[in-house]
């Protein structure tokens, strides 16, 4: 599904990815941790599009999206999640999601409110709000909101960064609960998240980051019982 080889990034002369290599396959969940810092936002708005390699490849299903604008990956089956929510407060809930079903619209109004039906089954809470203004939910239904106007477009690939940030736990469990479902509907998430534990508990595999390079790779089981990551990045939730 995604192939990244040799990435290199960064800001100006602020070199913050190098060299990074890592693949996702298709219906997998691969999660990226890694401490502040380490390049886990740079890594995603870089596949996205949104800030320009300085040097490697990125293939998405074989084709090369290296050098590609940002706005022409929706319609590819690629989509962000990203860090901070950043709903269009001023529209309705409604209007945000349509606004994400928008490469949808050539093949007709149908499929579009199908979506839409779609993503308030997954998010109830979104149909109940759905008039209400996106500036005025709280944070856990920001979160969901920004998930859903991603999901409207059909992605093959969700990239997600930190959807857990800031967040009560009861609504952190839910975003997991969606994150896992997604999984089982035959989406792949390139999840990146500071909450290692819970990352890597609902990931088939991991990348950890650290100062912008790859510095482990494995299944998430192996990860989760790796002392380095447990010391590094687990604290008290350690795993004996």
């Amino acid at each position: 599904m995604l192939k990244i080889k040799n990435l290199s990034s960064g800001y100006g002369k602020l070199k913050v990815l190098k060299q990074v290599s890592m693949h996702v396959k298709a219906g997998e969940i691969v999660a990226i941790i890694g401490a502040n810092g380490a390049g886990k936002t740079t890594l995603l708005t870089t596949i996205a599009g949104l800030l320009r390699a300085t040097s490697g490849e990125i293939e998405f299903r074989d084709r090369p999206i290296t050098t590609l604008a940002a706005q022409k990956l929706p319609a590819l089956g690629c989509v962000m999640v990203p860090e901070g929510r950043q709903v269009f407060a001023p529209l309705s809930v409604e209007e945000n999601l349509i606004l994400g079903g928008h490469v949808l619209r050539r093949q007709g109004r149908q499929l579009l409110a199908e979506q839409l039906a779609h993503q308030y089954e997954l998010f109830p809470i979104l149909h109940q709000r759905r008039q209400q203004l996106a500036g005025t939910l709280s944070g856990g239904e920001q979160q969901m909101l920004a998930m859903a106007r991603a999901l409207m477009s059909k992605p093959s690939l969700i990239m997600m960064d930190e959807p857990s940030t800031g967040l009560a736990p009861l609504i952190v469990q839910e975003i997991f609960r969606v994150i896992g479902r997604l999984r089982e509907e035959g989406n792949t998430v390139l999840l990146v998240e500071q909450n290692a534990k819970a990352a890597l508990t609902i990931a088939d595999r991991g990348y950890v980051l650290e100062t912008g390079k790859v510095i482990l790779q494995g299944s998430a089981e192996d990860l989760l019982a790796n002392r380095d990551v447990q010391r590094a990045y687990l604290g008290r939730e350690r795993i004996h």
